[in-house]
């Protein structure tokens, strides 16, 4: 994997500069067209089988924003990424401090949180909806999320069993990140993996594009999208 700070266009620049084809006019050859960028998002998977689904989110998102991948040790069990978007760019565990080695590198959670505008994470397991909601960092996805600025969208797509989504604990952990201002975009009742039939499947890949997109490229305020939040049992 390379350096982050290898891509010029991945961390630094804000806009791209376009030189417009030079004309008759010295003036015009002079001028240049600032174009606005896309949106940069972080997409990030936890140890979920909905997994299998991030390839399908990786590309819908490229085609309106700049994409980064991030996924944890866990669901690269569930992710093809051979079969990603080929303008994505995947970052594991092994990539954190792989070109590190003195003080003054570039630490690559720190990048990816500057470069970003916005965060999805999907699926989001109970595991690390835990993590996140006690602000524990022991990987590049939750490292990123502890040095997040939550004045940034970020958006969560949870996926689990029905039991684990109507736990107690998931109350909890969904109210702290409720309170930080971040999205929830609720689970949707299926078959799930396990064999079981109800809440806790994560929402389709269409639906959290839109979502997302909604939010992101409109000037309203950011949609809560989390509902009723689940009964304990």
């Amino acid at each position: 994997m390379e350096s982050v700070t290898s891509d010029a266009n991945d961390f630094t620049s804000d806009k791209v500069v376009e030189p417009n084809v030079p004309e008759a006019s010295s003036s015009f050859a002079a001028e240049k067209r600032v174009v606005p960028r896309k949106p940069r998002i972080i997409l990030a998977a936890s140890g979920s089988v909905a997994a299998i689904k991030f390839g399908i989110l990786a590309d819908s998102l490229s085609d309106w924003a700049e994409v980064r991948a991030v996924a944890t040790k866990p669901s690269l069990h569930f992710i093809d990424q051979k079969g990603l978007h080929p303008n994505v760019k995947l970052y594991t565990d092994d990539d954190e401090w792989s070109s590190w080695s003195k003080i003054g590198d570039d630490v690559l959670h720190i990048e990816l949180r500057k470069w970003a505008d916005a965060m999805l994470i999907a699926p989001l397991s109970a595991n690390t909806l835990a993590k996140v909601a006690g602000g524990l960092c022991d990987n590049l996805l939750t490292c990123i999320v502890r040095a997040w600025d939550f004045s940034k969208p970020m958006f969560v797509a949870p996926a689990m069993n029905t039991f684990m989504w109507t736990s107690p604990f998931t109350l909890r952990h969904l109210t702290s990140l409720e309170d930080l201002g971040v999205t929830v975009i609720a689970p949707i009742s299926k078959k799930l993996a396990c064999g079981d039939t109800g809440n806790g499947a994560m929402a389709e890949p269409a639906f959290i594009d839109s979502a997302m997109r909604l939010s992101i490229l409109t000037s309203e305020p950011t949609i809560q999208l989390l509902p009723a939040l689940p009964h304990t049992i």
